[in-house]
């Protein structure tokens, strides 16, 4: 799974690159390569946890 979001966002740079080095460049076309590539760095990132959870976990146990 991870290596599909991957290859989505490689293919969203080389296609908002493309067409960044046209002399008239889509607008529809760059603004779709930056959804996908926002995408896939929001999934990618959902693995990550956050450096507070850990901190939020000692806080609950303390608490209860």
């Amino acid at each position: 799974m991870k290596k599909v979001f991957l290859l989505i966002m490689v293919l969203a740079i080389a296609v908002g690159i493309y067409e960044q080095a046209q002399d008239q460049p889509n607008v529809f076309k760059l603004i779709a390569a930056m959804v996908l590539l926002m995408f896939g760095l929001m999934k990618l990132s959902e693995k990550i946890p956050s450096k507070d959870s850990e901190n939020d976990n000692r806080n609950q146990d303390d608490t209860q």
